[in-house]
């Protein structure tokens, strides 16, 4: 499969879960620390986790609104995503993540809101990134 690539960016991370993560044009910089649950302090700063639950959450409501823009109906104002990641060790071994994303959409029909969703699962790029390989739950909420 090819990609038409429109935009890209790159980030640096040094340290690992315990170090530092940056874009190289310096928009996006933060601390990393491994959470107390997979055996880190905690703490101050963020893990690859948060960062990933937040950009699939805002990226799928750039995918409902492309879906609304092809004649889907309007995202309302006051959408919401709430992505929930979770990381632990897979019966094969290694380790997995699982999804879990509960969508907001007030105003709309649970029919219209549930076919939005499932059409914005299909062209949203982290879902596509993830199919296959992740167990992503979808729910109107």
């Amino acid at each position: 499969m090819s990609v038409n690539v429109l935009y890209k960016t790159s980030a640096k991370a040094t340290g690992g879960r315990d170090g530092h993560a940056a874009t190289l044009d310096g928009a996006l910089d933060v601390k990393l620390t491994t959470p107390k649950e997979l055996g880190g302090g905690g703490g101050a700063g963020n893990n690859p986790e948060q960062l990933f639950a937040a950009g699939y959450a805002a990226c799928f409501i750039g995918a409902m609104k492309f879906v609304a823009s092809q004649g889907g109906p309007k995202v309302p104002a006051d959408a919401a995503v709430t992505s929930t990641v979770g990381i632990g060790p897979r019966s094969e071994g290694g380790f997995g993540l699982a999804v879990e994303l509960a969508v907001s959409l007030p105003g709309l029909s649970r029919a219209d809101a549930e076919a939005l969703v499932e059409k914005a699962h299909q062209v949203c790029p982290y879902s596509n990134a993830t199919r296959g390989n992740v167990d992503v739950k979808l729910s109107v909420v």
